[in-house]
């Protein structure tokens, strides 16, 4: 079964799948390096990461590329501000994202290019939209995309549906802009005073990329001219992604990715999240409101992609309880979390529906409504003595919840399994016995024993477990 996923230039449920029947290649736009990035943020590539897992245990191969964002407007102005080298600046939030992203369990990008490290790349596309009359040099010195000479402009946002701003002669200088706007945007900047040492010799005299040009070169250069699928907030369709089609598909005349997958935004306890309401609340902030960053994870999966997800402290309380949930049945069905070469595990065995959901258009909530309604029943099925003698059963148990793990990205707590000995087992089916015929002495009786042996009984509706 192939993974089902939404298209935003289609608006669409379509399938995924390698173009060049190798790997799956997909690009994401990754962080601006100029502070911690926000739960927001990670929102984001938390939902690419299981995408990218999905992909994995269903027995695909993938290239995935994030980028850096390392100068651009915000770089340039917070480095100055702090007075050191723009390098030092963004390699200092690089080594933080990175060691959020690990903190989180995200699958480590086959390659992160940074926009500093591709500046040759990116002049070399300047030059040949200019060539292709696509570009021009202003009289600031700076070079500008030409929106009105792509006249496939707007499809991915739908523009031409909404009321724009739009004039032959306006100009776009920032390198984001969230206003509906057709204006020529900047390819390359001109020098400025303010950008200090911030600048690089080129055809046009000296100066700096625009933002949209970087992710246009970097996917040139790692994923060709066509590609699988390019992944980003929903906050980047328009103006970044637009201006990133118009860029590539100006020289190439092909299609430059034949997928488009957008995450909704994060909200945070009902309210949009921004700076002057205090609630861009980072991994650290939230490390020190004593939770983890397993349980913002699961929080991040528990709604749907497509749809705004309210982020709410109440909310990782119950990812904590969750995730005990299935740390204990791992510890009841005596799982080892081993793993046995690099591979995500992909057999599911009685987790396939859980996969399933997942298949589905990325559909995490119904995911783990699943894993927690075969939980109640595998644990039943364990308790009842279903998987004693049955290895191969209990095996094909292991491997699936193996591979629920993988899909997730959870890590379960680690616990030693330590086996029950045969005389507690002997007595806690004498006792179970006992109370399904309503002999409470003898069932009092041997749950005593039980327990004065270092051993306690919890009982379910049809079964029980033990635990030390």
């Amino acid at each position: 079964m192939a993974l089902r996923l939404y298209d935003t230039m289609t608006r669409d449920v379509r399938d995924v799948f390698a173009m060049d029947d190798k790997s799956v290649r997909f690009y994401c736009c990754g962080p601006t390096v100029y502070g911690p990035a926000h739960v927001g943020n990670f929102r984001t590539f938390v939902l690419q990461d299981v995408f990218r897992r999905a992909l994995e245990t269903s027995g695909l191969k993938t290239y995935h590329v994030r980028n850096l964002t390392d100068v651009d407007d915000k770089t340039i102005r917070e480095s100055q501000a702090q007075e050191v080298s723009l390098h030092e600046f963004t390699g200092r939030w690089t080594k933080y994202f990175n060691e959020d992203c690990k903190a989180l369990n995200l699958l480590t990008p086959h390659i992160q290019p940074s926009a500093v490290g591709h500046v040759p790349e990116q002049i070399e596309l300047i030059e040949r939209l200019i060539n292709a009359g696509k570009a021009y040099q202003g009289p600031d010195g700076s070079v500008y995309f030409k929106v009105e000479a792509f006249k496939q402009y707007g499809a991915l946002s739908r523009l031409a549906d909404r009321q724009i701003t739009t004039s032959k002669t306006k100009r776009e200088t920032s390198d984001e802009y969230d206003r509906d706007s057709a204006a020529d945007f900047a390819l390359w900047k001109a020098r400025r005073p303010e950008d200090g040492e911030n600048y690089w010799e080129s055809p046009w005299g000296e100066g700096r990329p625009g933002w949209h040009i970087e992710c246009s070169a970097i996917c040139l250069k790692h994923l060709g001219e066509s590609f699988d699928l390019h992944s980003g907030g929903v906050d980047l369709v328009f103006p970044h992604h637009e201006n990133e089609i118009a860029q590539v598909e100006s020289v190439t005349c092909k299609s430059f990715a034949r997928h488009w997958f957008h995450i909704a935004h994060l909200m945070v306890e009902g309210t949009k999240m921004s700076k002057s309401l205090g609630n861009l609340y980072t991994l650290e902030d939230i490390r020190l409101r004593g939770h983890t960053a397993e349980e913002v994870r699961y929080v991040l999966l528990s709604g749907s992609y497509r749809q705004p997800l309210n982020f709410t402290f109440d909310s990782l309380k119950a990812a904590g309880k969750a995730l005990k949930k299935i740390s204990d049945f791992a510890l009841r069905i005596q799982f080892e979390d081993v793993i046995n070469g690099s591979e995500l595990g992909s057999s599911f065995g009685p987790f396939q529906p859980v996969q399933d959901a997942i298949l589905n258009d990325l559909n995490t909530a119904d995911a783990l409504g699943k894993l927690f309604a075969l939980i109640r029943e595998l644990s039943d099925a364990w308790g009842k003595g279903k998987f004693e003698q049955d290895k191969e059963a209990k095996e094909l148990l292991h491997r699936g919840f193996r591979a629920v793990l993988d899909l997730f990205g959870f890590n379960i707590k680690q616990k030693e399994w330590e086996e029950v000995p045969e005389e507690i087992i002997s007595w806690a089916k004498e006792r179970w016995q006992a109370k399904q015929s309503k002999d409470w002495a003898t069932a009092d009786f041997f749950r005593d024993k039980v327990q004065q042996a270092g051993w306690i009984i919890k009982d379910s509706k049809d079964s029980y477990e033990l635990s030390k």
